[in-house]
């Protein structure tokens, strides 16, 4: 008897797609802890997206609550942290056991912290840096780098027709 469900082997091409998939899934909550938390802090629930918004528009942007330069910084959000969502997943692709695969992912993302808000938002949008808050921030990137270690997830493919057969065709038994 063969299992119910099949699973394949992914290739090179479907690894960094999965982790695609998972960074935009892991910068999405990222976002909504970001967001919730900036609530608790008695700010804008749109703060981290604004703040992000400022590499484009500068102090412009830093506004309370939704605007239009808003969903400039929630897409530079999602693009930046998407991609190195594949990224990860290219770099570790099958490489790693679970456990070592989600730490790995947790010091990928507070890594990705000190480096993009240390060097390079210092540099290129200096309110980021001066705005954020440092402790919520660093526990969003390690809950961003968890949530990348699910990359395998979605590599898992759906089993097609074995060769041979249609998809219609059922197996008999002999």
């Amino acid at each position: 008897m063969e299992p119910a469900t099949r699973r394949y082997p992914p290739n090179a091409f479907f690894v960094p797609l999965a982790g695609l998939e998972a960074g935009m899934v892991a910068a999405l909550v990222f976002l909504a802890w970001m967001s919730v938390t900036a609530i608790l802090e008695h700010r804008s629930f749109w703060t981290p997206e604004n703040l992000m918004a400022s590499v484009f528009y500068g102090g412009a942007a830093i506004r309370a609550g939704l605007v239009s330069t808003t969903f400039s910084g929630l897409a530079l959000y999602l693009l930046l942290y998407s991609l190195l969502g594949a990224l990860f997943a290219a770099a570790f692709r099958n490489r790693l056991s679970r456990l070592r695969l989600t730490l790995a992912g947790i010091l990928f993302g507070l890594c990705w912290y000190f480096l993009s808000f240390r060097l390079i938002w210092s540099s290129v949008a200096p309110l980021i840096t001066s705005l954020h808050i440092v402790r919520t921030t660093m526990w969003g990137h390690a809950i961003y780098g968890a949530l990348l270690a699910r990359y395998p997830v979605y590599t898992a493919m759906e089993p097609g027709p074995a060769r041979g057969e249609t998809a219609g065709d059922e197996p008999r038994p002999e």
